[in-house]
């Protein structure tokens, strides 16, 4: 008998422990959430901005560049993916208006492109800061996988290629994806 009212006296005393236990728990939760949607919040408005920024380019003309078969001929940002690294190739548009000379030794195109080296996440911010010239196409960028990618990692290539174009379509940013043909 004693026993019993032992833990009768004591089941009431394990069951509240039990409740603080779990409103403990979810008050962790609520304040997990809250800065869950805090932080999307952020990241949302980060990307309207970055939007906002490609906005001052037009949109593309497809017209433009549907019968561009070759890389080396693609005069609008160029990305290649690797596997830890982007590499983007722009063309910067000719300074000098006058058609005279244009394409010969004097004023080569070669010239003029650039190619550099970027993380992923700083794919937006190589985006903004292009100038509007090397975007002759309008809003459009050709993505494709680094050939000189190791067979090991074209699987990584692959998702990162995905991921790339994923975060492009959300800077509104048209894709178009080497090679289509």
């Amino acid at each position: 008998m004693a026993a019993a009212g032992l833990l009768l006296a004591l089941f009431p005393v394990a069951c509240h422990k039990e409740e603080q236990a779990v409103v403990g728990v979810a008050q962790t939760a609520v304040t997990a959430e809250k800065k869950a949607q805090e932080a999307a919040q952020a990241k949302a408005s980060t990307r309207d901005q970055q939007r906002a920024a490609l906005d001052a380019v037009p949109l593309p003309t497809k017209s433009m560049y549907v019968d561009v078969h070759e890389p080396g001929a693609w005069a609008n940002p160029f990305l290649s993916v690797d596997a830890d690294v982007l590499t983007l190739r722009i063309t910067l548009a000719d300074a000098n208006p006058s058609t005279m000379g244009q394409g010969t030794m004097l004023r080569p195109e070669a010239a003029r492109r650039q190619e550099l080296q970027i993380h992923p996440a700083d794919l937006a911010q190589a985006l903004i800061a292009l100038p509007s010239g090397a975007w002759r196409y309008g809003r459009v960028i050709a993505v494709a996988e680094s050939p000189l990618a190791s067979k090991q990692d074209r699987p990584k290539v692959r998702r990162n290629v995905e991921a790339v174009i994923q975060q492009l379509g959300d800077l509104g940013v048209v894709v178009e994806e080497w090679p289509t043909r």
